[in-house]
Formats: C-alpha cells, sequence, structure tokens
C-alpha cells in the first residue's frame, strides 16, 4: 500500500485523531491532578488562575502554593516545548517531525511522574503531591508547544473553551455535522479522559500512569511513521 502524499486529507484526519488520543491523556492528567494531587489541575489554567485568586481571598496558603506551582511549571513546560518544536512553517507536511520530538519530551517528563509515583505510593506527603501535580503540568504544557507547531487555528488538545465555544457556535450557525466533528471528538475525549482517570485515582491508583504513559506511545509511535 503506497503511503498518503505529504498535506493529504488521509494524514491531517490522522492527524486530528492524534490530537483526540492526546485529548484523552489531558482530561486524565487534569483529573488525577485535581483529585490527588493537592486539587489543581494539569492544563486548565484558566481554572488554576481562579483557583489562585480564590486562595488570595480566602487566605488558603495551600491552595495558593498549588495552583500557583502548577501555572509556573506549566509555563516553564510551554518554554521549553516550544524551544524545541520552533515557530510553525509554511511549508511544514502535515505532522512536523520536531512536534514527534517535543512529545518524547513530554513522555520522558511523564516517566520520572511514573517513577515517583510508583515509589511514592504507599504514604506520599503532600511535597510529594505537589512535584507530582509539576512534573504533570510542565508535560502538559510541552503538549501544548507541541500542538502549536501544526499552525492550525483551533487546534488544540489543552485548552479547549474556544473549540467548545466554536462547536456551539457551529451548530446555531448549522454548519454541516462533517466541519463540527472533530470539534465534538476533541471534547469527548477530554470527558472521557476525566471520567476514566477519576475512576483509576480513586479505585486503582497504582495504575493511574498508565492513562498518561500509554496514549503518548502510542501517539508517538503512529506520528513517527507520519513524519518519515
Amino acid at each position: 500500500m503506497r503511503a498518503a502524499p505529504p498535506g493529504s486529507p488521509d494524514l491531517a484526519r490522522r492527524r486530528q485523531a492524534l490530537v483526540v488520543v492526546l485529548t484523552f491523556l489531558t482530561g486524565s492528567a487534569d483529573a488525577i491532578g485535581f483529585l490527588a494531587l493537592g486539587g489543581a489541575f494539569s492544563s486548565v489554567m484558566t481554572g488554576n488562575m481562579v483557583l489562585l485568586g480564590l486562595s488570595a481571598g480566602r487566605g488558603d496558603a495551600d491552595l495558593a502554593l498549588t495552583s500557583g506551582c502548577a501555572i509556573l511549571s506549566f509555563i516553564a513546560g510551554v518554554l521549553a516545548g516550544a524551544r524545541l518544536a520552533g515557530p510553525a512553517q509554511p511549508d511544514d507536511p502535515v505532522w512536523p517531525r520536531r512536534v514527534t520530538h517535543t512529545l518524547v519530551l513530554e513522555l520522558l517528563v511523564f516517566v520520572v511522574f511514573l517513577v515517583v509515583w510508583v515509589v511514592t505510593l504507599p504514604n506520599r506527603s503532600p511535597p510529594v503531591d505537589l512535584g507530582l501535580l509539576m512534573l504533570s503540568a510542565a508535560a502538559l504544557g510541552v503538549q501544548s508547544s507541541a500542538i502549536q507547531r501544526f499552525g492550525v487555528p483551533g487546534l488544540s488538545s489543552t485548552y479547549l473553551t474556544g473549540t467548545l465555544t466554536s462547536l456551539i457556535a457551529g451548530v446555531a450557525a448549522r454548519r454541516p455535522w462533517h466541519h463540527l466533528r472533530p470539534k465534538a471528538h476533541v471534547l469527548l475525549a477530554l470527558i472521557t479522559g476525566a471520567v476514566v482517570g477519576s475512576l483509576l485515582a480513586r479505585q486503582l491508583p497504582a495504575w493511574s500512569p498508565v492513562l498518561l504513559l500509554a496514549p503518548l506511545v502510542l501517539v508517538i509511535a503512529v506520528s513517527a511513521r507520519m513524519a518519515e
């Protein structure tokens, strides 16, 4: 079977499918962070900024530390990811090779997360929880930069309020379903990831990191072939 040519609709569909997988990871990471790592999010920085404001109003130093560290870690991840992924270029293929390289960096961060999680699982302390949250937020920051390299307006696996707005606006305007389907798939993946992440965090905490590593390994493996 011949490979799809660069820029083909088939490759664009594959890219969209891989972004959906990454969004599932995002939902899982946010659920795990919120439920098991101190009550802040790994990717929803708008939510963390609200939590930071709430902590100031309530005088809650612990919440301020948790949400503030998550924000700073996400920023650090974005900076590192943007440096590695680089800006979008006019002659970019559908999946630039540097996107995969950036996702490998995210994977390395999550491997560290896995090691710390497993070693400290029996009786983690609040400082360890905070460190794990920071690792997760940094990894999601790296992922955000990787997706930005595509240069596709509205394409994201982390900040999705705009995706929801665009979907509802499209429904109101009666746009064809094939234009709206990718947005719906991304939002459904986020919710599904959060559901599965919350279940594992509560019922099978030892397996929670699998939700962060397995989707990422799959995306890297598939995208490496796309970038050949």
